[in-house]
This record gives C-alpha cells, sequence and structure tokens, in this order.
C-alpha cells in the first residue's frame, strides 16, 4: 500500500476507525492526507457526543490556560488530535509519524484533482448496525463552537459544480476519440479490400 501520498476522502468512515488504520500507516513511514473531515462520522448520538466533547473542553489549567490542552474547534482539527492519541507523538518517531499526516475540512485545491480513496473496515455502512445512532464530526463542532460550516459547504456546492463541468467534458473528449479510432479502423479495413480487389 506504499505509495508517495495517500490521499483519504473522510465522507462516511468512523472516526476511530479511520484513525487506528491511518496510525498504524503513518508510523510505517506513509504520508497521509484525510479531506472531508466534517463529514467523518462518530458512533452515538448528537445530544451523547456533545456531552462528552463540552465536559473535555472545560478542562483547563486555572492559573496559566495557555500551559494546559488545546482544545479546537474544526473536525480536522479534532480528528488530527484522535489520531494524534494513537501515536507515540512525545517520541521523536510519533513526532515524525504525525508530521506526515495532513487534515482538512473541504477538499482544498490539489487533492480536488487528485483521486481519493476510502478504508473499508472503518466505513460506517460496514462496521456500524444499521440501528445504531451515529453523528458528523462537522455537527459536533458546529454544536460546540465552529463557526465555519456555512464557508465549507459554499466552496463544497462550488467544488462539485466544477468536477461534474470537468467530467462532462472528459466524456465527451473520450466519446470523440473513439469514434475517430473507429473511423480510422474502418478507414484501413476499407483500404486493405481495395488493395485485395474486393
Amino acid at each position: 500500500m506504499f505509495e508517495k501520498e495517500l490521499v483519504i476522502d473522510g465522507k462516511g468512515h468512523l472516526q476511530g476507525r479511520l484513525g487506528s488504520v491511518i496510525a498504524k500507516e503513518l508510523v510505517s513511514g506513509q504520508r497521509v492526507v484525510v479531506v472531508r473531515c466534517e463529514q467523518i462520522l462518530k458512533s452515538g448520538s448528537l445530544r451523547r457526543n456533545k456531552i462528552i466533547r463540552k465536559d473535555i473542553m472545560k478542562k483547563r489549567i486555572n492559573t496559566n490556560p495557555r500551559r494546559g490542552a488545546k482544545h479546537w474547534k474544526a473536525p480536522s482539527r479534532i480528528f488530527w488530535k484522535s489520531v494524534r492519541g494513537m501515536l507515540p507523538h512525545k517520541l521523536s518517531r510519533g513526532a515524525a509519524a504525525l508530521d506526515r499526516l495532513k487534515c482538512f475540512d473541504g477538499v482544498p485545491y490539489p487533492y480536488d484533482q487528485k483521486k481519493r480513496m476510502v478504508i473499508p473496515d472503518a466505513l460506517k455502512c460496514l462496521r456500524l448496525k444499521s440501528r445504531r445512532s451515529y453523528c458528523s464530526l462537522g455537527d459536533l463542532a458546529t454544536e460546540t463552537g465552529w463557526t465555519k460550516a456555512g464557508v465549507i459547504s459554499t466552496l463544497e456546492d462550488s467544488r462539485k459544480a466544477t468536477s461534474a463541468k470537468f467530467f462532462e467534458r472528459k466524456e465527451k473528449k473520450q466519446a470523440a476519440r473513439a469514434a475517430a479510432m473507429k473511423d480510422k479502423r474502418l478507414d484501413a479495413y476499407n483500404k486493405e479490400l481495395s488493395k485485395l480487389g474486393f
């Protein structure tokens, strides 16, 4: 599975399962990019996860809050922090592994033109029973102070429109090429027939 860079689409994946697979890849030396972190899912209802998250975000150091844990609000940073917990990030090899990870909300420029992967072992539809409740990191982050959900959804809509146009042009080009190749083969066939005197 070792490639220059793995680009993983976070949509529809479960947070913990996806994080564990990515942590293993990072330690082995693989560069990993995770896009659409706001659509990564978490088992348990939104209400339950919100209570747990607010309890975590409450923890601080009273004398100097800057010394304590940082509670990032963006879904990409929430996911990044969960992966960090699966790595020995205080050792040099763990820190180096963490440097190989990039997480993004939405799909920014270089990665919107690259092939994105899914991890079947971490997909919600394969790993979570249909009756179980779940929520997305985007909804959870919005409930606990993230304010950029509207911006990300607008950018995603424009990206999808652009990619749909690109795909339509690509399909037309391929159809035209196939037709041209067919005509070329037909011409060659007719030429061979004329040589044989038919």
